[in-house]
């Protein structure tokens, strides 16, 4: 089933400046910024600047430039936060299986504590 990208989703709406956001960092391809609802002492999000609704829909339609310069911003958030040290952990949701809940691609990058497991048992 085709899906088709919603313009008014909030990251939309924080890339064209209609919300404001807690900037990290930004790019020619990427903006990252603290997520509202932190669930480490550390969650920033990264966003790509295009309009993809999640990493599947990015990986088939995304340029070079854009995969690599989203993934370049995730490295440099990581350092910039200095997470790079002690670790962290970048997640992104896609599809409704896997809870995502806003329909822009979005990678989150947890640290600041021990992250435990990958993922809970059942």
């Amino acid at each position: 089933m085709a899906k088709s990208y919603d313009a008014n989703n909030v990251f939309a709406r924080i890339l064209r400046g209609e919300i404001p956001c807690k900037k990290v960092h930004e790019t020619e391809h990427a903006l990252a910024f603290h997520d509202i609802e932190p669930q480490t002492p550390t969650h920033v999000l990264v966003i790509p600047k295009g309009a993809y609704i999640d990493m599947d829909d990015f990986t088939a339609r995304a340029s070079e430039a854009e995969i690599a310069g989203l993934f370049r911003a995730v490295g440099e958030v990581a350092r910039m936060v200095g997470a790079d040290g002690p670790g962290y952990r970048i997640l992104s949701n896609c599809g409704e299986a896997a809870h995502q809940e806003v329909p822009h691609l979005h990678i989150h990058l947890f640290a600041g504590r021990d992250l435990g497991r990958m993922i809970g048992t059942a």
